[in-house]
């Protein structure tokens, strides 16, 4: 591989470089989530023992403490209000855990930079397998505690995968340009988990999109977790079918940005050793 070559950036080329690479980017997710627990004493089960605390927290604090309710005094339990809430936090921190990860993600890994023969546009690609690691525990956790409060979880769950993989794309796209400028700009890892934080909040993960006013929720629409957090509701909670023409132009989008954050970062990264 000549070094001094263009980095290939086609549609094309980024399927190739992830099916060639599978092995490595599956071995170097395990090895992340592994060693994130390493040393301690319950090991990997923390990361089933994280979601659970979760889950009873939200259903104490929302419910408990302040008494909330879904949208305007809608009926519904306490338990349902917090398997509600959770749907929400589950997607937002698969997207905001990797984009929180992603400017540093080139920093962290100096030595790979050196190496001509290391892909390293997978780098995302495993932060992203870590998050989703994490988004599968705690979605298992949700249709348990689902089964257990209704005695059934809704057959429309076997949508999730189509639902959830739009938003992966989408986040590696911005994960590839953050990944980038986390390089040659150190600012930009400070504000990231300030944004992700005024994500959360303007989400619709504490409260309905049907409880904002009708010009409010089109502008929340705009929101990439807007749609996603809505869907996943749905087929995990009320049973609906999903929004099939919807997904599909958001997956356009997605595979969209997908590429142009890629092709951003295979062009930019010639000049990583340089800077490092």
């Amino acid at each position: 591989m000549n070094p001094h070559a263009p980095a290939p950036v086609s549609l094309r080329s980024l399927l190739r470089s992830m099916w060639v690479h599978r092995h490595l980017i599956s071995q170097m997710t395990k090895r992340e989530v592994i060693g994130r627990y390493k040393g301690s004493v319950m090991g990997i089960l923390w990361s089933f023992a994280s979601p659970i605390l979760l889950l009873v927290i939200y259903t104490l604090v929302f419910s408990v403490v302040f008494k909330a309710r879904w949208g305007t005094g809608e009926p519904g339990s306490k338990s349902e209000f917090a398997i509600l809430l959770f749907t929400g936090m589950i997607i937002h921190s698969l997207f905001a855990e990797t984009l929180m990860r992603a400017p540093s993600l080139i920093l962290q890994n100096v030595s790979y930079v050196k190496k001509v023969v290391f892909p390293l546009e997978i780098l995302p690609v495993v932060a992203m397998g870590t998050s989703f690691f994490h988004a599968v525990v705690s979605a298992g956790v949700l249709l348990a505690a689902q089964f257990i409060v209704n005695g059934a979880v809704p057959w429309t769950a076997i949508f999730l995968p189509a639902i959830v993989a739009p938003l992966i794309v989408l986040s590696l796209g911005i994960a590839w340009i953050l990944a980038s400028l986390g390089v040659y700009l150190r600012d930009v890892a400070h504000p990231i988990g300030l944004l992700m934080t005024l994500l959360l909040f303007a989400s619709p993960v504490f409260y309905p999109i049907s409880a904002l006013p009708p010009d409010f929720q089109s502008w929340l629409m705009l929101n990439p977790l807007t749609f996603i957090i809505e869907q996943a509701r749905g087929i995990l909670i009320y049973g609906s079918l999903p929004d099939l023409r919807g997904l599909l132009v958001y997956s356009c989008i997605a595979i969209s940005f997908a590429w142009v954050g890629y092709c951003w970062f295979q062009k930019t990264r010639k000049g990583f050793a340089n800077v490092l």
